[in-house]
């Protein structure tokens, strides 16, 4: 499975690609099985690919093209790993071009675009939903940190400290006992913070969420420097022994939540700066002449593409510009919180 480093690459790769003349067919695959635990993507595919190639002249280069696209998708489709759970694609064999995306996360639904270059839309909005982040799991004796992206496990690793065991004593014995165990607590909370802001800070990671019990959770908020404790999205209850999947999926529908409420506040926030005459345009048209003319930091796009003049074709290419000038990218996944932009806005760098 490719790193969220990897895809992100990809999709600059993609978003820089020209492909001349010819066609770029954009393909995306929901592999999960259906109520019956079979696939049903392949008549999809032979059926939808085969009737658009058939809208070309049969004997001219975008035809030849596309055909040897159709039987290399092919190919590689009937050996594909149906552990996953999506499947991207963007082939033009006439300007050797052929990435194969593998996604644990869903696609919702089978896409096919053939245009004159890659769709990104659909890609890109999958790093959004399924952004990269850290979760830790602590007690007082073991910790487990994870790092998520799109809907995986980049990495994984465990911390065990000394376990202190309950024993029945009183009196001065029995403080000596408790202040031996809080150095213990102490020290082990020092050493989980210490391997988690090493990690938040090599692999810059903005986003954190912690879970632990009463007596850790504490301990860890005094140990943890500032930089690495203003990444913290969330603190919650959660077994340390609880299994991989069902800490992705918690933390997940945490993130998710959280998101929604930055969401309004960059809305918010994009609409102040546009009433104020600022650094701000609304609307695609005004959008795109930012693009051209280099000024945009931060696009942002409805995630449901009928909320945009133009749908999903034109949020892709909004993508596309995005990737290149190296502008960030982010879904507005509340339809009318994105009616208030028109479905497209910007943040820009300066204003001409």
């Amino acid at each position: 499975m490719p790193t969220i480093g990897q895809l992100n690459a990809q999709l600059d790769r993609l978003a820089a690609f020209d492909s001349g003349p010819f066609p770029v067919v954009s393909l995306y695959l929901d592999l999960r099985p259906n109520d019956r635990g079979r696939d049903n993507f392949e008549p999809f595919l032979r059926k939808e690919l085969a009737d658009r190639i058939q809208t070309y002249a049969a004997r001219g280069p975008e035809r030849e093209s596309l055909e040897k696209d159709s039987a290399r998708i092919a190919s590689h489709v009937a050996e594909v790993d149906r552990a996953l759970n999506g499947l991207a694609i963007f082939a033009c064999s006439a300007a050797d071009l052929f990435e194969v995306v593998p996604l644990a996360a869903p696609i919702s639904g089978h896409r096919l675009h053939i245009s004159e270059q890659p769709h990104l839309y659909p890609l890109a909005r999958l790093l959004d939903q399924y952004p990269r982040y850290l979760a830790l799991l602590a007690d007082t004796n073991s910790a487990r940190i994870f790092v998520f992206a799109v809907n995986a496990v980049e990495r994984a690793d465990r911390i065990e400290s000394t376990r202190t065991r309950r024993h029945k004593m009183g009196g001065w014995a029995q403080a000596r006992y408790q202040r031996h165990t809080d150095n213990y607590h102490l020290q082990h909370a020092k050493e989980v913070v210490d391997a988690l802001s090493r990690i938040a800070r090599s692999e810059s990671i903005d986003r954190i969420i912690i879970a632990g019990d009463e007596v850790i959770v504490p301990l860890l908020r005094d140990q943890l420097p500032k930089d690495v404790a203003d990444r913290i999205v969330d603190v919650l209850r959660l077994d340390i022994r609880a299994p991989e999947r069902d800490v992705l999926d918690v933390t997940m529908a945490t993130l998710s939540e959280k998101n929604a409420q930055t969401d309004r506040e960059r809305v918010e926030a994009l609409l102040n700066a546009y009433r104020a005459g600022g650094l701000a345009r609304i609307g695609n048209q005004a959008v795109r002449r930012a693009f051209e003319l280099g000024q945009v930091d931060e696009l942002l796009v409805a995630a449901s593409s009928d909320r945009i003049n133009g749908g999903e074709q034109t949020a892709a290419e909004l993508i596309a510009l995005a990737r290149k000038t190296s502008a960030k990218v982010r879904f507005i996944e509340d339809a009318s919180l994105a009616d208030r932009i028109q479905g497209v806005g910007a943040f820009l760098r300066f204003k001409v």
